[in-house]
């Protein structure tokens, strides 16, 4: 790819990990391409991943605070979703809204030359418009949720037209209300989208979702460009040693990872459930390992004694399952994950553990499905779809990043020449 003139860009992901990690892992992409970051968030978020950035990118990408107002049931320390109280999410949407003076000082001062926002904030985009700053969305979760969610928006009590595929269940139709129906946040979305520069920037590949990303170009009247699955790489220090340790000690593909995501928790009903299929499975011969705190995902994943993926799918950890070309046993919880996990079993690197009409699991279903992924000759075509998928992942390289790279130097030179600038 040509060279082009160094751009600064600024970054504004929503206040959640699922959220942040994604634009730190983008920032650090673009940081090869000789683009340098301002990533904006508040000091609760941006003390968490401080730690993420390392010595490689300590001089290209900057951390730059965004000060939310105190509120009295909202102190500093709640500035982000990771260990919010649920009945404070309503408080934290308004706080980071009342940061938007706040965030129009930091334009003002940085002068960026390109904006990337989430799709909670139609305000950023709104600001940067005053400074004559191209912006970008960028959307954290799947081109599919997208593409469901903007037809319903657009198109309500019309089927979705790949709906053989890719639905809610009838237990799962709360979850498709709060998602499918215009309210506040879905407003928002839209907002975001339609002040989106000509593109959208979506964290997915090709291979995957190409239909639905098309489909959601339709629905958006944007290119959508994917930049890939942004797996952060498995860490080669010490994290976590004891666990690697642990993990050394086990055969090739003989061990089930299990991980729920940080923000929501199983019922201790389900926790019942899914222990007990697990000894069901044999996957505990001896005593398993929990991991207290913050587990490195990334690196257990990548682990080679690791044979299976139990998840919630959460679409980061969807993506990091098929990086590693792991099949993935799916227990989708709330929101977007149930079309997540259809998708899962459409492209053929997951199957479903389907709950019953009153929403319970069953531990001799989890037990079923789990050895037929991990060790059974009956999912042998769900391991091979893993490891092919983990191929064409490989095989892309830079193929998605560079595509972004072409779109946003485009819209900053374009940017330029308006302003007059050379």
């Amino acid at each position: 790819m040509e060279n082009h003139a160094t751009f600064n860009i600024l970054m504004l992901p929503w206040l959640a990990h699922g959220h942040v990690s994604p634009f730190l892992e983008l920032a650090k992409k673009l940081t090869t391409k000789d683009f340098n970051i301002y990533l904006c968030s508040t000091p609760a978020i941006l003390n968490s991943i401080r730690s993420k950035i390392g010595e490689k990118f300590s001089q290209s990408i900057q951390l730059v605070e965004l000060h939310l107002p105190t509120l009295p049931n909202l102190p500093p320390h709640y500035h982000t979703t990771n260990g919010l109280p649920p009945h404070l999410m309503v408080t934290l949407k308004e706080a980071f809204d009342m940061a938007s003076p706040n965030f129009f000082n930091i334009l003002k001062s940085l002068k960026p030359d390109l904006l990337i926002y989430d799709v909670l904030q139609p305000w950023a985009p709104e600001a940067a418009s005053a400074f004559n700053i191209p912006v970008v969305a960028f959307i954290a979760c799947s081109a599919t949720i997208s593409a469901v969610m903007f037809h319903f928006i657009k198109y309500p009590g019309i089927k979705f037209p790949y709906d053989s595929t890719i639905f809610y269940r009838d237990y799962e139709s709360h979850f498709a209300k709060n998602l499918l129906e215009r309210n506040e946040d879905t407003n928002r979305v839209v907002q975001c989208i339609k002040r989106s520069s000509k593109i959208l920037l979506i964290k997915s590949f090709k291979e995957i979702e190409d239909k639905y990303s098309d489909y959601l170009s339709c629905l958006s009247g944007k290119k959508v460009v994917t930049v890939g699955p942004l797996v952060q790489d498995p860490i080669l220090d010490n994290e976590d040693s004891e666990t690697m340790e642990w993990l050394n000690k086990k055969e090739k593909c003989s061990t089930v990872f299990v991980s729920f995501g940080s923000e929501y928790f199983l019922s201790k009903e389900d926790m019942e459930e899914i222990a007990h299929g697990l000894e069901l499975s044999n996957r505990v011969r001896e005593r398993g390992k929990v991991v207290k705190g913050w587990a490195p995902q990334a690196k257990i994943l990548n682990h080679a004694s690791i044979g299976g993926f139990v998840s919630h799918c959460g679409w980061s950890s969807v993506l990091e399952g098929m990086k590693f070309g792991l099949p993935i046993i799916a227990m989708p919880m709330h929101l977007d994950q149930p079309v997540n996990a259809r998708l899962l079993e459409e492209v053929g690197t997951g199957v479903e553990v389907v709950r019953n009409s009153t929403r319970k699991l069953h531990r001799e279903k989890i037990a079923e499905i789990i050895n037929k992924v991990v060790k059974e000759t009956s999912g042998e075509a769900v391991r091979k779809k893993a490891r092919y998928f983990r191929e064409k992942i490989e095989l892309r390289g830079e193929e998605d990043i560079d595509e972004v790279v072409m779109e946003l130097v485009h819209l900053c030179v374009m940017k330029n020449k308006k302003n007059g600038l050379h």
